[in-house]
């Protein structure tokens, strides 16, 4: 009996080994991948008519303000008055009543100069998965620039490869660790999943909807 036990241990520490190496190995392939489309300084970047600003909460859950959330908004709007970029899609989370984080960012970015004729609201882009998935379906995209976290670009990235849309992404401003630490570990299990997504489960949106036509304005009209 107890040599059994031994067996099952020994076997559960080689899976258990196997699924940390592939956790790596799946991680360490989407950010390289994703690093030549990558981009801190708007003077390098390319532009693009549309930039994608994928959502998270204005609030952190003890009500103070979330630098994730500033430092994206922030990164749009620098991007948007820098001219790499004409329109801003937002795609966040509105599931709840009361929980509204595209309009939250349309009313950041509304402060800092970007007019309302520059902004697209996607009120059903739950996750990263469903954000690009509708930016190409619903929105029409297929060539875009992502705005997110450092650590949030290159999972952006792979999913947008996987959808079609001809992508690169820019780097919002890092978040200190002390804020930002439990996010970047979440990322990692978070890549994983993305990659279970594309080639295993297959996964689609939770909703796709008739097309929406993106408006751009005409250069010069940026006020």
């Amino acid at each position: 009996m107890l040599d059994q036990w031994r067996k099952i241990r020994w076997k559960a520490a080689w899976i258990g080994l196997l699924l940390i190496l592939m956790a790596l190995v799946i991680n360490g392939w989407i950010v390289r991948s994703g690093a030549a489309r990558t981009f801190t300084d708007p003077a390098s970047l390319p532009a693009n008519d549309v930039g994608l600003v994928l959502g998270t909460s204005a609030r952190t859950f003890g009500g103070y303000a979330n630098p994730h959330f500033q430092a994206r908004i922030a990164a749009a709007a620098r991007l948007y008055q820098a001219g790499k970029l004409r329109h801003l899609l937002l795609s966040g989370d509105n599931h709840v009543q009361g929980y509204d984080e595209p309009s939250d960012m349309k009313e950041a970015l509304a402060r800092l100069g970007v007019p309302e004729a520059a902004m697209t609201l996607d009120y059903a882009g739950f996750r990263t998965l469903d954000s690009v998935a509708r930016a190409k379906a619903v929105f029409g995209q297929t060539r875009l620039t992502v705005i997110t976290d450092d650590f949030h670009v290159h999972r952006a990235l792979f999913l947008c490869r996987a959808y079609g849309i001809d992508a690169v992404a820019f780097c919002s401003d890092n978040v200190p660790l002390e804020y930002s630490g439990k996010t970047r570990i979440r990322e990692w299990l978070a890549r994983v999943k993305a990659w279970l997504d594309v080639y295993i489960l297959r996964t689609a949106p939770k909703f796709y909807g008739p097309p929406v036509e993106i408006k751009i304005l005409l250069p010069g009209l940026k006020k």
